[in-house]
Order: C-alpha cells, then structure tokens, then sequence
C-alpha cells in the first residue's frame, strides 16, 4: 500500500517555497558547463560544479536527453494602424498536426496561438515584415477564432516557397520564460538552445540540457557513460501555474513525443543498470513509454493511430506489466504499423504517489514553487525536495532556467 495519498487530492500549497527574485538567473553563465551542481546520492547533499558531473554518475548508467530545438515561436506584427500584436505559437492545426511536418509547410498554414494585445486586434490580418536572402519578404496573419484563451491564427507568406520554419527562424523571437520579463538577445540564440539540439518544436528550452558542453560530452564518453536521446517539443503549458485547490483540478497539457526503435533496444539491453535522465521532460517521455505499452497489452483495441498517455492513467486501478513486457508491446506496435519511430502524445503528470518504471536519477534545474515540475521531484525524492531546495537557497544557488543543475539519485 503507497504511504502517499491520491495524487488528486494533493493540494500544490503544500508543494512550496520563499523563492526570492534575486535567486532568479536573469543571464546564462559565461561558460555553460561553469554552473553548480547539487548531487543528492541516497539521502546526502554534495556541492560541485557541472564537470563533475560525470565522475557522480553511476558507471553504468544510460543519459537519456530530450534533442527538441526551440523555435523562434514569438512574432512582434503590426496592425495597419501602425499599433502592435505579439502572437505566440503554441502548436500546429492545419494542414498538420505533426510539428515537424507543420515546420516544412509551404505557403499557408494554421497554428493555435497565444494573441499579446488581442482586445485591440478588432478584425483584418496583422503583419511582420522580415528578409529573406537578402530580399523583403511579408508574414501576414488572420484570426480564424477565438476560444478557451487561444486563438486559431491563419498564417501567409510571400515568398510562399519558404518553409515555416525558416519564416520563423527570419522573422520571429526565442520565447525566453516570462518570468525573465526581457526580450531575447543573440546570446539566447545560442544559450537557449542545447549543444545537441536537432529537432525543431519546443517553444521553451529543455533547460537540464543547457549546462551540457562538448567537454562534457568528451569526458561522458572517456568514462564509457552509455547516451541516447529522444525528442519532446516543450509546450507552452510547461509554464502553465496550477491555480486549482487539489490536483483533480488541474488539466496537464499534452506534449507530443517522439521516440525511435533504436532507443526502445537501447532501454531493453540496459535493464536493470540506472537509466537517468536528463530533464523532466526525457523523464516523463521515459516513463510515458511505460503506459504507452501498458496500454496497448492492457487495451488491445487501443486507436493504434492516437497512442496517447492521460493524465491520470498512472493512478487508475488495473493490472500491471512489466517494463520490458512494456517496451516489447511498443516494438511490436512499430513492426506491426511499418514504422521505425513511435508518435505519440503524452500528459502524463508525476506526483508523489507515482511509481517510476524506467528511470533511476534525474538530471535538473531547480523549479517553480507551486508548480508540476516541482511534484515531479518530490515524487522522485520523497519529502527530502524540501531539504534539497533549502540547501540550494542557503548555499547561493541559481534558480530556473538559466540557474543552476542537481542530479538527484535517490
């Protein structure tokens, strides 16, 4: 029987902390692998610096990273009146639903987005004026609707030839957090994204990556540290405050995963070694991959083209499977469908009460009060999140995105 109550009626005011606004990292250090590291071993708080990281690590241990690419989601328009709208896009609608198919569209597309100024913005498209190898080039944007606090934004541009993301990358804006309340500069450009970001989709960084140097990496590999990676586009929602009394309120958002055969081998041959890994959201792909394939064995009719993880799936009654019997259903899914990579959708919400299937450390930043990603430590560490974040506050450390690590092996 868990000690932990029904992660529904989990109030998120017992989930928090003095966070003082000084202790927010407004820049990115110098050097990315400089920042300090809190090492939670087996109950015990360890200073160090980031290169230490992989001399900490379990010699056997599998790093599991989220390769998700931010986009410059945010676009600054002009009304004809000359006065401003700022949109932000959150996911693609129309003619894909698929990121990444949505980023090579051609000509016309529609997003669902977040409207700045939208009271203001009565009817007629709005316009950002960018260059494209060297020429003028226009985005011009239409609202279709408006509901539930998005917008559906239909988006045109000439020379229509040009694929959204490259429009994006031309004429948009990094979506740095709101709590830096600042625009985005050149060094975001280059410190808001991973080292080894490929897959453009996220429109927030999956910030435990960001302290990860080639250093690093060389020095992972000189030690014989197995990696593999899968992809996560990091949504909006991410930022989303939990504003309900209890848990049961609050509507996780969904994210879309992607995860190839290769990495589903990967995790069957390392078992039962640690896998850890690397940012909240590799963690919850990891274990969405768990429910994923529960799903598939414990619900054969399964829509096999909408593989999706709920909310709450973790805590409903019902049998259970093992992880490797887990992760064999997934690869008998993609030999059964003809595919080498698994799409799915996950809203998957870790709190305490929650039993981990795959992953045995996690590495992270320092989170939010009051937030889901703060659950998701607690879930990991017990009641120790406390000491671990009053450690961190006591001993200088920097907070949220651009703050600093910890690498909690429980």
């Amino acid at each position: 029987m868990s000690a932990f109550p029904d992660p529904r009626l989990l109030s998120i005011h017992d989930y928090t902390y003095q966070l003082p606004a000084s202790r927010i990292a407004p820049e990115p250090l110098p050097d990315r692998d400089q920042s300090r590291l809190l090492v939670y071993r087996g109950g015990e708080v360890q200073d160090h610096v980031f290169t230490d990281l992989p001399g900490e690590l379990p010699a056997d241990a599998l790093l599991v990273f989220n390769n998700t690419k931010v986009v410059r989601a945010r676009l600054f328009c002009q009304k004809p009146t000359g006065g401003a709208v700022e949109l932000f896009c959150l996911e693609p609608v129309a003619p894909h639903r698929s990121v990444e198919l949505a980023m090579q569209q051609t000509g016309s597309c529609v997003w669902k987005c977040l409207v700045g100024n939208g009271k203001r913005w009565k009817t007629g498209p709005v316009q950002v004026a960018f260059s494209w190898q060297e020429s003028d080039a226009l985005l011009t944007a239409e609202r279709l609707e408006a509901a539930d606090g998005y917008s559906l934004i239909q988006f045109s541009w000439q020379p229509a030839a040009v694929p959204f993301a490259e429009v994006l990358r031309a004429a948009g804006h990094l979506p740095l957090p709101p709590y830096l309340n600042r625009a985005d500069t050149d060094v975001d450009a280059v410190r808001y994204q991973t080292v080894y970001a490929a897959h453009e989709g996220a429109v927030a960084a999956p910030t435990a990556g960001l302290h990860f140097s080639n250093a690093v990496f060389a020095d992972l590999k000189n030690r014989g540290i197995a990696t593999a990676e899968l992809t996560l586009h990091v949504g909006a929602g991410t930022f989303q405050p939990v504003k309900a009394a209890h848990m049961e309120g609050h509507a996780m958002h969904g994210e879309p995963i992607s995860v190839n055969a290769a990495l589903l081998h990967h995790l069957l041959r390392h078992a039962p070694r640690p896998i850890i890994a690397v940012g909240t959201t590799s963690l919850r792909t990891l274990e969405s991959l768990y429910w994923l394939g529960a799903r598939l064995l414990l619900q054969p009719a399964t829509n096999l083209t909408a593989l999706h993880v709920t909310q709450w799936q973790p805590y409903e009654d019902g049998p259970a499977v093992t992880t490797e019997e887990a992760l064999q259903a997934l690869l008998a899914h993609l030999e059964r469908t003809g595919s080498d990579t698994l799409e799915a959708t996950t809203q998957l919400l870790i709190a305490p009460g929650y039993t981990f299937r795959l992953i045995r450390g996690l590495i992270t930043n320092f989170h939010q009060p009051e937030s889901t990603l703060l659950l998701l430590v607690a879930a990991l560490v017990g009641p120790d999140w406390r000491r671990i974040y009053d450690h961190a506050l006591a001993h200088d450390y920097r907070f949220l995105s651009y703050g600093d690590s910890s690498l909690l092996l429980p």
